[in-house]
């Protein structure tokens, strides 16, 4: 789809609406700004752009110092507030329930419900149009230790972080990778494969070799033969318990009785042509 050309306008998005506040403890001051950012590395220097007429321009052009607050969706509510009303009429903190917190070194106040703040020290001011851009170098950071995890690590993946885009608030999205994570070697992992011969797999095949006629096994089908008619296991007869103490009582192999017989002897005599003929007994 072809793409139009309109005329110049803020479409860098999403910001940080970050909380600006300047001022000190005895009379602080915060206001929202989206038109924030890093503009170097080495050293830190970042830049927050105000209107002119703005209280908070006028604190910072005197102190030459603010604190750059990231804030979380649950104080979104405040961080509308403070971006609408003026300090010069009404105490911010007061109204929304933020509380201002003493910063490290620097007399301007770091917001205590934002997981981090930046102090910064100005060093130029330019002057654009409708904003002046404070250039700053960041002398210190303050992390809330409840994003810090057990490597010493900042995670601000729960805090929740709030964005804006064309005037409306945001929340960010899922984590989906890390700086680099596109061209960094991949890493293979090997899928745990259950044994051929592991009980969990003689269990399935023969489970379903008990509903089926066959199975198919690395690439092979196996036929199953099953008995037509199943074997039933033959039953003993119940005896009673004088049977059974008469079946211990009689041996295996009983003795025969020597029985007397009437036995007489007959002897035979052999005849000259072969045959026999009964012979008295002597």
């Amino acid at each position: 789809m072809a793409k139009q050309t309109w005329l110049p306008g803020t479409m860098i998005s999403p910001l940080p609406p970050a909380l600006i506040s300047s001022g000190d403890m005895n009379k602080p001051n915060v206001m929202t700004a989206a038109w924030t950012g890093i503009i170097c590395s080495d050293p830190v220097i970042t830049y927050v752009s105000i209107r002119p007429s703005r209280y908070t321009h006028e604190l910072i052009s005197k102190n030459q110092e603010f604190v750059i607050n990231i804030p979380t969706w649950k104080i979104a509510s405040a961080v509308d507030t403070v971006g609408v009303k003026s300090g010069r009429d009404i105490d911010k903190f007061a109204l929304t329930g933020l509380n201002p917190e003493p910063a490290s070194k620097l007399k301007a106040p770091q917001v205590k419900e934002c997981p981090i703040s930046m102090e910064c020290k100005v060093l130029e001011v330019k002057s654009f149009g409708t904003h002046d851009m404070f250039l700053a170098e960041v002398i210190a950071v303050n992390v809330d230790e409840e994003y810090i995890d057990s490597k010493g690590a900042l995670d601000l993946e729960k805090a929740g972080l709030l964005a804006y885009a064309h005037g409306f608030y945001y929340t960010l999205g899922r984590k989906i990778g890390k700086f680099g994570f596109s061209v960094e070697k991949k890493i293979k992992t090997l899928k745990a494969t259950p044994s051929k011969f592991s009980k969990e797999q003689s269990e399935k095949k023969f489970k379903k070799a008990n509903q089926e006629t066959s199975f198919i096994e690395n690439g092979v089908e196996v036929i199953i033969a099953k008995p037509k008619f199943k074997k039933q296991e033959k039953k003993s007869p119940k005896t009673t318990k004088k049977e059974e103490t008469s079946l211990k009582a009689t041996p295996k192999f009983a003795k025969k009785d020597n029985k007397k017989t009437n036995y007489t002897e007959t002897i035979y005599k052999k005849k000259s042509d072969g045959s026999f003929k009964k012979k008295n007994k002597i």
